[in-house]
């Protein structure tokens, strides 16, 4: 069945949400397998120690870039259609909300694509921090700190009415953005070598960014043939988490590739724990470690949705087309992580001892 017929058969918006399923069940078990997690990678990385979550991290990052770059240059997606691209961008949304998400994302103890996938294996410190990412995200897209973020997006923007094309802006020619993510994908493997990463944590590793890949195609491709206007997009979770929980409050909410995107990570995640052994319910080790979460997933709400996407969104996703304000959002949300790790873990764990 091609996609036109497709598109007829069960209409724009379920092929959409399918296509998000799709995506969504590579990541999540691709994430559930290798570990992925940003939060890991910037604490090795403030440690000193670069061990097997930065490995993980940059041969996720090279692997989309590759991979997204590749589709670019043969026709398979067109990074200027993405919305994320075609509007404009915020650069201090990308500064103060890449902060405020590197600290939520250390004191929560995974970021938001984390969490759910967590979620997703029985961990309720995950499912609770989650609930609370979801709540104050849609609180800052369209509720109460809708103000506050609209006014710190607005300080410094891009101009020309949309974001920045990183290689363009440098003048860079078309294939440098490929040769980046095969020189990036050099470094993690030697990484992964030094660690002795086995060949399977490498390939999902790998997933994720095909994943993100994934989710980029297909939406391209379903905007080349449907009536109404089609969001090209991928993997992110601020907004698509705002999303979902709205879905299940409000009547008449549409099913689309951001709520399909969220669902299918969880049964990715849980399919692929299941199959591993590793379903196991666990909750807050004691109070203090519970207020920690809870603040870290306020913050990763708010710090998400002004910095333009989380961890994922800016930082994979996004920095796949070269977006500037997602590359700047991911530096900030390295700079807010290592700092955090240094105040709250490692200098607080010295004091107590």
């Amino acid at each position: 069945m091609d996609l036109i017929t497709l598109v007829e058969r069960i209409g724009e918006a379920p092929t959409a949400a399918l296509f998000g399923v799709l995506t969504g069940v590579v990541f999540g078990a691709s994430a559930q397998r290798s570990r992925f997690c940003l939060r890991a990678a910037t604490v090795e990385f403030a440690r000193r120690k670069m061990h097997g979550s930065v490995a993980v991290w940059l041969l996720t990052f090279s692997t989309a870039l590759v991979w997204v770059q590749g589709a670019q240059m043969m026709g398979l997606m067109d990074a200027d259609s993405a919305r994320m691209m075609a509007v404009p961008g915020s650069w201090s949304g990308a500064v103060i909300g890449g902060l405020v998400f590197g600290i939520g994302m250390v004191l929560a103890r995974g970021c938001s694509g984390r969490l759910l996938v967590l979620a997703a294996t029985g961990n309720l410190r995950s499912v609770v921090s989650g609930l609370i990412f979801a709540v104050v995200a849609q609180m800052s897209l369209s509720g109460i700190l809708t103000p506050v973020r609209n006014q710190l997006a607005g300080l410094w923007v891009t101009s020309g009415g949309r974001n920045m094309d990183l290689l363009a802006a440098i003048g860079l020619p078309d294939h440098s953005g490929l040769l980046i993510g095969m020189g990036i994908a050099a470094l993690a493997l030697v990484l992964a070598r030094r660690n002795n990463i086995g060949a399977a944590r490498l390939m999902f590793a790998s997933g994720v960014g095909f994943a993100v890949a994934m989710g980029w195609v297909l939406t391209y491709s379903l905007s080349l043939v449907a009536f109404d206007p089609v969001q090209v997009e991928s993997a992110t979770f601020t907004g698509p988490s705002a999303n979902t929980l709205m879905f299940f409050l409000e009547r008449g909410a549409v099913l689309e590739f951001d709520v399909g995107l969220v669902f299918g990570v969880f049964v990715g995640a849980l399919v692929a724990a299941a199959l591993a052994g590793e379903l196991k319910f666990q909750a807050f080790d004691d109070a203090p470690t519970m207020r920690k979460a809870m603040t870290g997933a306020a913050l990763m709400g708010f710090g998400g949705m002004l910095a333009g996407g989380c961890a994922i969104g800016a930082g994979v996703t996004g920095g796949s087309i070269f977006v500037g304000t997602a590359w700047l959002a991911l530096f900030c949300m390295w700079i807010g992580a290592v700092v955090t790790d240094w105040l709250v873990d490692q200098t607080g764990a010295t004091q107590t001892v």
